[in-house]
């Protein structure tokens, strides 16, 4: 430094810090061996705080305002440098403003995925981002944990220190709700404010408030999206009428392309999704039979009979139902039947109580 620059140095009796950026939160003010003149004067202004530091001690700390620096004003400097009747030479310290407006819109997020344990889906990896203020609170508690020596600061030589804390707190909350992941979306205002009231304490070790916090999303593997959006569906969507729909639009697409291979397996799985249905309405069909009162048992005297129809017992008949059987030429005297009391299925023709059935009825028309 030239002589000029030293004397200029030594001459200047303002000291001031005026912030041109955003995101400074430090700065310690330069002077040629950190000497002040007695009677300089120092300005503060809104938003920042003005702390002297003597040979790497914290001493005066002044709130905004401008001030004649001397030893009425100085008391902590003056004791630590052991001025008793007043100062006339310049003294050396450190100033170092500190900046205690909002650094708002600090932005934070899951480097890596957060495992947690959640009771339907088992271990998830989700990640969150959000927003976040804070302001510095107490100005030498935040200098002598973070700031050091430093001649400059800002929110970059920071935010990574607090992204570490917020992401352990998120953790420590998304874990302790114990919220099924599904839900997440809906309660972010609620998962904020837990987690909110969790950094203060740790946030306040460094002189430092929070002032605002927000998740502003929570995001899982697509996996896991999809298993939710299929079970919120099941719970709302008619499960007949859908398995219907996936059928028609299968058979749809595999008539638009027969010949195809694609075309042969979508038209199969059709085929198999209207076959399942089609076994479905049988058995429902069946239960619906079986929980239907059973038909009285035949009048005293008359015979009920089973007639073998394709090779399946069908029946029991009354005689009218066997008239019937006989008119729709259904019922032959070669037909085998079988009423209580016979061991073994017999032709039709040769039950006595039987015979009339053909000589009451015409026979058939000739071909």
């Amino acid at each position: 430094m030239s002589f000029w620059n030293k004397l200029k140095g030594e001459l200047i009796d303002i000291i001031e810090f005026l912030d041109n950026t955003q995101d400074t939160i430090v700065y310690r003010f330069e002077r040629h061996n950190n000497e002040i003149k007695n009677n300089a004067k120092l300005i503060v202004r809104e938003g920042q705080t003005a702390v002297f530091v003597n040979e790497g001690q914290i001493a005066d700390t002044f709130s905004p305002g401008t001030y004649n620096l001397n030893t009425q004003n100085l008391p902590i400097l003056s004791t630590l440098q052991g001025w008793k009747y007043g100062f006339n030479s310049p003294f050396k310290a450190e100033v170092y403003f500190v900046g205690t407006k909002n650094f708002i819109d600090q932005k934070w997020g899951t480097k890596n995925a957060v495992i947690l344990n959640d009771n339907r889906f088992g271990m998830v990896e989700i990640r969150a981002f959000g927003i976040y203020s804070f302001k510095v609170t107490d100005a030498p508690v935040f200098i002598r944990e973070i700031v050091g020596t430093n001649q400059t600061f800002t929110t970059e030589n920071i935010k990574e220190q607090l992204k570490s804390i917020i992401v352990t707190r998120f953790s420590d909350a998304t874990g302790e709700s114990n919220l099924p992941v599904e839900t997440y979306a809906a309660n972010l205002n609620e998962l904020s404010e837990a987690i909110f009231g969790y950094m203060k304490d740790d946030f306040a070790a460094y002189g430092i408030e929070v002032t605002k916090f927000l998740v502003e999303n929570i995001s899982m593997p697509d996996e896991v999206k999809k298993e939710i959006f299929e079970l919120s569906r099941l719970d709302k969507i008619d499960l007949d009428k859908l398995t219907k729909m996936k059928a028609a639009k299968a058979m749809e697409a595999a008539a638009e392309n027969p010949s195809g291979t694609a075309g042969m397996g979508i038209g199969l799985g059709a085929g198999m999704a209207m076959a399942n249905q089609m076994t479905q309405a049988m058995a429902n069909q069946i239960n619906n039979a079986q929980n239907v009162q059973q038909a009285p048992p035949p009048i005293p005297g008359a015979s009920a009979y089973y007639v073998a129809v394709g090779g399946q017992q069908s029946g029991p008949f009354n005689k009218s139902g066997l008239v019937e059987l006989v008119e729709k030429q259904i019922l032959t005297r070669e037909s085998l039947v079988w009423k209580q009391g016979l061991s073994e299925w017999v032709p039709a023709g040769g039950q006595s109580d039987l015979q009339d059935l053909w000589t009451t009825t015409p026979p058939p028309l000739p071909k």
